[in-house]
């Protein structure tokens, strides 16, 4: 008869890689939903904090420099423009997708450069 020992360290195993396991993204594919996500909450990273208003502007600040812009949602992609400092980026869409309490921006609809930043 086999010992419960290996069935119980089987178990403990398969426990920690569920535990272990990242989470999964979700895709926020419409306005409502973004704006849920984001409606009067501040996204931030190390040095940034944002405010991505219901009403299309951006405001905020990076690294002790005021951040501004506008957005709109267009088939699938949040839309934006930035300025901040003496630079600014021209409008560009981006994928968006939610892990818990983080959002994750993809540039040139979600074949650039990503930004995570935190919902608080």
């Amino acid at each position: 008869m086999p010992s419960a020992l290996p069935r119980r360290s089987l178990l403990a195993v398969a426990l920690l890689a569920l535990t272990a396991a990242p989470a999964l993204s979700e895709r926020i594919t419409t306005r409502q939903d973004f704006i849920s996500a984001v409606d009067q909450r501040r996204l931030t990273t190390l040095g940034v904090a944002l405010v991505v208003m219901p009403d299309g502007r951006i405001g905020g600040s990076a690294f002790g420099a005021d951040v501004t812009g506008d957005w709109a949602w267009d088939k699938g992609w949040f839309c934006r423009t930035l300025a901040w400092g003496s630079r600014s980026w021209p409008r560009n869409c981006q994928l968006v997708e939610r892990t818990g309490d983080s959002l994750r921006f993809t540039s040139d609809k979600g074949t650039g450069d990503t930004a995570t930043l935190r919902i608080r």
